[in-house]
C-alpha cells in the first residue's frame, strides 16, 4: 500500500516529513480549519505527489491553486457531485496537458451504502474512505473496517480514518482480508501531530517502518533531544528555566508564517542568499572529478554563520530577550552575532579564547566595529572550548533577559537541532541549484569540516536520510593524529558530556578533558556535535583527519586555480582530494564554509609571503 500523509502545513516540517519519501503529501485549502495551508511548498522529491484538498470548493479556484501550487492531485473532501468532478477532471488544468488525479472522499459511520458511487465510477480516479464526523476530516476516530467487505467497484481507494502507530497489527490483518483487495494507500494525518498541521516525524518513521517491517535508522533528533544515544540537555538547574522555555518554543515559532518570511526576507536581502553553488572546472580537471564548491564565503560576514545567527536573533526577540551573548573560536560566529545585534539594536556580548584573540585579530576589530564587547577567556587552552565555559557561566548569571546565541551544532537540546535547521537552508539550496546543473537534486558525495559541525548539519540535513548520498566529515589532524596535538574527536574521542549534551569528546581516562590542537580557530575543539557523532557512531558518514600542513597546503591550491582563498576550516575539506579517490563521473559538493580574510596573517606566516 502507498502512503499519503495529510495535513502538512510548515515548511520545515514538510521537508522533514518528505525526507521519509511517503507516495503523497496532502495540503488543505479549506479554510476552517487549523491545518489550512497557507504559504508555499518548498522543493520535495518529484516522486512525491501534491495533493491539494478542497471542501465544496468553486472550481474556479480549484484550478486557480492546482496550477499556483503544480498539484498532481486534487481530493474533494464535500458534497461535490459527479458533474462537477466530470468538468473538473475535463478542464485543461497544465500546460502540457498532464491530467490531475481526482480523490473523492466519503464518510463512513456505523453503515454505508455503496450504490452512491456508481455515479463517480467514470469521473474520478479514487475513493478515499474516511470516518463520519463534525469536521470533513482531521477527526481522529476510526471506522469500521470491515464494513469494506462489501465494497463492490474495482476502483483503488485511499483508507483514512484515525489511522495511528498503534494500528499497525490491524492494518496488517486488514492487508490480508478480502476487504483490502482494492486499497492502493493509507491516508494518516492527525494520529502523527504534535499539534494541527505539525507532523512528529520520528513517530511517523517508527510507523513506516512497522509497517515494512524494517529497522532503519533515524539520523534527526528525537523528540527526547537525542540523535541515537547522543544528545540530551545536560545543565545546571539555574539554566533550566531558560533552556526549556526554548524547547517548548522553538519549533513553534520557527513554524509561524511571520518568522518565516522575515527569516527568508532577510536571509535574501541582507545575507544575500541564495548562495553560488559553483562548479570548480580547474580543481575538477586536476582531481579527475565533478567537484562544487557551495559558496557560504559570499555571505555578508563570510561564512555560514550568519544563517544561524539570523534565525536566533529573530528567535531571541520572539521570546522578549534583550541581551545577547555568544562564543567564538575563528571569530566568525562573533562577527555574525555582533552584526545581528547591531541590526536589531541589541546588546552583545562574545566570549573568546585569548589565544584566538590574538590569531584572529581581523575579526575582533570587526565585532568591536560593530558594537560588541569582546571578552577573552583566559582559563585553559585560552581557546574556543574555554571561551564557550566563560558564556556558560554568564548566562548562569543572567538567565532572564539573555539569550545564548551558540554559534555551533553543539549544546543541551534544543540547539544542536536548533542550529542545524536553521543552517538547513545550505543543502535545501544544493538539491535545487545541482538540479539546475546537473540534472539531479543528490550528489554523490556532500563534504565539510567540522568543528562543532554547524556549517556541516547544514550541509547534510537534507541528505541524511538519502542512502544513496555519501557524507564525508573532516576533521583537523593538527600534527597528527597520534602526536598529541590533534582535534581529530571521532579518531581520539569517547563518550562523554561537554557544554550540555553528551556526545564523542577528547578526554583522559578518568574523564579530563584534552586540549585541542589544530592551526584553525574554528576546528580547534575536543568535542563534536550530538548529531556528528552519531553519524560516527554508526557509520553513515565516512571521518577523515587531515593534518595542518595538508590544509594550508589545499587552501594555497585553490587559490591558486580557482582564485578563492578560503578560510583555513574550508581548507581542511578540500585537502580531502590529495588523499581520496573519487571517480570521474562522481559529483562532490564542498561546503566552502568561509573566506578566507580573517586568516591571511596565518597563511602569510605559514608560507613566508
Amino acid at each position: 500500500m502507498k502512503l499519503k500523509i495529510c495535513g502538512m502545513k510548515y515548511q520545515d516540517n514538510i521537508e522533514q516529513v518528505a525526507a521519509l519519501q511517503p507516495d503523497y503529501l496532502g495540503f488543505i485549502f479549506y479554510e476552517d480549519t487549523p491545518r489550512h495551508f497557507d504559504t508555499k511548498i518548498p522543493n520535495i522529491s518529484e516522486h512525491i505527489k501534491k495533493v491539494g484538498v478542497f471542501v465544496n470548493e468553486e472550481i474556479s479556484t480549484v484550478i486557480e491553486k492546482v496550477n499556483e501550487f503544480n498539484l498532481d492531485a486534487v481530493q474533494l473532501h464535500g458534497e461535490e457531485s459527479p458533474y462537477y468532478c466530470s468538468i473538473l477532471r475535463s478542464t485543461k488544468l497544465f500546460s502540457n496537458d498532464t491530467p490531475i488525479e481526482i480523490i473523492k472522499v466519503f464518510s463512513i459511520k456505523d453503515k454505508f451504502n455503496f450504490d452512491i458511487l456508481e455515479a463517480y465510477e467514470n469521473v474520478c480516479d479514487f475513493y478515499l474512505f474516511d470516518t463520519k464526523g463534525k469536521l470533513p476530516g482531521g477527526n481522529g476516530y476510526r471506522f469500521d473496517w470491515s464494513l469494506l467487505n462489501n465494497y463492490p467497484s474495482s476502483k483503488p481507494f485511499f483508507l483514512s480514518g484515525g489511522i495511528g502507530i498503534d494500528q499497525v497489527e490491524d492494518i496488517k490483518n486488514f492487508k490480508a482480508s478480502q476487504a483490502s483487495k482494492y486499497c492502493y494507500a493509507l491516508d494518516v494525518n492527525s494520529k502523527f501531530e504534535k499539534e494541527p498541521g505539525l507532523k512528529n516525524t520520528s513517530v511517523l518513521r517508527e510507523f513506516i517502518n512497522k509497517l515494512n517491517n524494517k529497522k532503519t535508522m533515524n539520523y534527526n533528533v528525537d523528540d527526547r533531544g537525542y540523535y541515537g544515544e547522543f544528545g540530551g540537555a545536560f545543565i545546571p538547574e539555574m539554566l533550566y528555566p531558560n533552556v526549556e522555555e526554548l524547547r517548548q518554543n522553538y519549533l513553534k515559532v520557527m513554524a509561524e508564517p511571520d518568522f518565516q518570511k522575515e527569516f527568508d526576507q532577510l536571509l535574501k536581502d541582507y545575507v544575500g542568499r541564495p548562495s553560488p553553488l559553483y562548479f570548480a572546472k580547474r580543481l575538477s580537471e586536476k582531481y579527475n572529478a565533478k567537484i562544487y564548491l557551495k559558496r557560504e564565503d559570499l555571505n555578508h560576514t563570510g561564512a555560514h554563520k550568519i544563517n544561524n545567527t539570523i534565525g536566533q536573533i529573530l528567535m531571541a526577540k520572539r521570546l522578549g530577550k534583550s541581551r545577547i551573548i555568544a562564543e567564538t573560536g575563528a571569530g566568525q560566529h562573533g562577527v555574525a552575532t555582533a552584526t545581528v545585534c547591531a541590526l536589531m539594536g541589541l546588546e552583545c556580548i562574545v566570549y573568546m579564547g585569548e589565544i584566538d584573540i590574538a590569531r584572529q585579530a581581523p575579526n575582533v576589530a570587526r565585532m568591536k566595529m560593530l558594537g560588541a564587547t569582546v571578552v577573552p577567556a583566559l582559563s585553559g587552552s585560552r581557546t574556543l572550548k574555554d571561551a564557550t565555559n566563560e558564556a556558560i557561566r554568564d548566562w548562569i548569571n543572567n538567565p532572564v533577559n539573555t539569550h545564548y546565541i551558540i554559534g555551533s551544532a553543539i549544546g543541551p537540546h534544543p540547539y544542536p537541532d536548533m542550529v542545524t535547521r536553521f543552517q538547513a537552508v545550505i543543502s535545501e539550496e544544493i538539491k535545487w541549484q545541482l538540479k539546475a546543473h546537473e540534472g539531479r537534486e543528490n550528489p554523490d558525495y556532500v563534504v565539510a569540516c567540522i568543528g562543532g559541525g554547524s556549517n556541516a548539519a547544514g550541509t547534510y540535513y537534507h541528505y541524511l536520510h538519502e542512502p544513496e548520498v555519501g557524507i564525508i566529515a573532516v576533521e583537523a589532524a593538527g600534527l597528527g593524529v597520534d602526536s598529541g596535538e590533534s582535534a581529530a574527536t571521532s579518531v581520539l574521542g569517547k563518550e562523554g558530556i561537554i557544554h550540555g549534551c553528551k556526545t564523542l569528546l577528547m578526554q583522559t581516562n578518568d574523564g579530563q578533558i584534552t586540549e585541542p590542537y589544530s592551526i584553525s580557530a574554528g576546528l580547534d575543539y575536543p568535542g563534536v556535535g550530538p548529531m556528528h557523532a552519531h553519524l560516527s557512531k554508526t557509520g553513515r558518514a565516512e571521518f577523515l583527519s587531515i593534518t595542518d600542513s595538508d590544509a594550508m597546503e589545499a587552501g594555497l591550491e585553490l587559490s591558486k586555480l580557482e582564485g578563492i582563498i578560503p578560510a583555513i576550516e574550508t581548507s581542511h575539506a578540500l585537502a580531502i582530494f590529495g588523499q581520496r579517490t573519487f571517480k570521474p563521473d562522481d559529483v562532490i559538493v564542498v561546503s566552502l564554509s568561509g573566506r578566507g580574510d580573517k586568516d591571511l596573517q596565518n597563511y602569510i606566516d605559514y608560507f613566508k609571503i
